[in-house]
């Protein structure tokens, strides 16, 4: 049983903090603010791209000025599958470090109470051993595919260390593993895996092909991490850790690609033939966190059971297929 004494009463820590989400109108944005205001948050400033292009420096200023925050956490990325990171990599690369590095350094000049800088997980080295622990992140260079875009966001952990030490400025550094869940991204230049998936069995089901072709061979491993478990963990970190160490977020779970492949055809209803292209790369051969600190350092665990989480995602997409690009 968590011991919540420890930590402070979330209505009481929550009600008088000015809070601005980066990122907070996309997929994972939108869990954040709903435990946000499940715990308590009243001003939440959710700044649109339209609005605040974040890799500009007169942009960010005028984002700190306007939304006057007591703590900024930083959601904002361009992310996508292995497809677009091969496609973009030099935008994977800039994008992302101009929209943290200059955030976190403006929010310190600024007064910022707290940074809560996201991660990602393409941050590790490619041949991390299994599962992956925080300690292990400088250890090799990562998968080549995603390597832009784990390096622009591995400077934010350089950055937060060097701005605590130096100004003892209250920044955190968070790696979630790979999300999925309802409100994803579909679309099939973009998506990652299990909305691409998703969308192409059921595409095939109802067009009656035979088989749909997937990227590589199948074998290498994941770990899947619902959304909203994701935004409680990012939620609870904000709350209670304040501590200069990366934290993993994750749910402790591995599945193959051929494997979740079989899963998304059953739960869609998909009977055809699986064809794996093996001209395409495979991505990372295995990725499944150590998710210890979370739970020691503010009493995060993952609550979402896999084929439960894939369900309400595919139950989603069927809802809202017909408005999807």
């Amino acid at each position: 049983m968590e011991k919540t004494s420890m930590y402070p009463d979330p209505i009481e820590y929550w009600s008088d903090k000015r809070i601005c989400l980066t990122g907070g109108s996309g997929f994972l944005g939108s869990f954040v603010q709903e435990v946000l205001a499940e715990r308590g948050a009243k001003e939440v400033f959710i700044p649109e791209s339209k609005d605040y292009d974040l890799t500009k420096r007169d942009n960010i200023i005028r984002l700190l000025e306007d939304a006057q925050p007591d703590m900024i956490i930083h959601l904002a990325a361009l992310a996508g599958g292995i497809g677009a990171n091969r496609a973009r990599p030099a935008e994977f690369f800039y994008n992302n470090l101009m929209m943290g590095v200059p955030l976190m350094h403006e929010a310190w000049k600024a007064g910022v109470g707290k940074f809560v800088a996201i991660g990602t997980i393409c941050a590790y080295p490619k041949f991390t051993p299994v599962p992956f622990k925080e300690d292990n992140l400088w250890d090799g260079y990562p998968e080549e595919t995603n390597a832009p875009y784990g390096l622009a966001k591995k400077m934010l952990l350089v950055q937060a260390q060097a701005y605590r030490e130096q100004y003892g400025f209250n920044a955190i550094y968070l790696l979630p593993v790979n999300l999925y869940g309802p409100r994803d991204n579909f679309n099939l230049e973009t998506s990652h895996v299990i909305p691409a998936l998703i969308r192409k069995m059921i595409d095939a089901r109802e067009s009656g092909a035979e088989q749909v072709v997937l990227w590589g061979d199948g074998s290498p491993t994941r770990e899947f991490f619902y959304a909203g478990d994701a935004a409680r963990g990012i939620v609870l970190a904000a709350e209670r850790y304040s501590g200069e160490e990366p934290v993993n977020l994750g749910a402790g779970m591995e599945i193959s690609i051929k494997d979740l492949a079989e899963l998304i055809a059953e739960l869609t209803g998909f009977s055809g033939e699986i064809v794996w292209d093996t001209s395409k790369p495979n991505g990372q051969p295995r990725r499944v966190l150590d998710v210890t600190r979370a739970k020691e350092y503010f009493g995060f665990e993952a609550q979402m059971p896999f084929r439960q989480g894939l369900q309400q995602t595919i139950d989603w997409y069927l809802e809202n297929k017909d408005n999807i690009a």
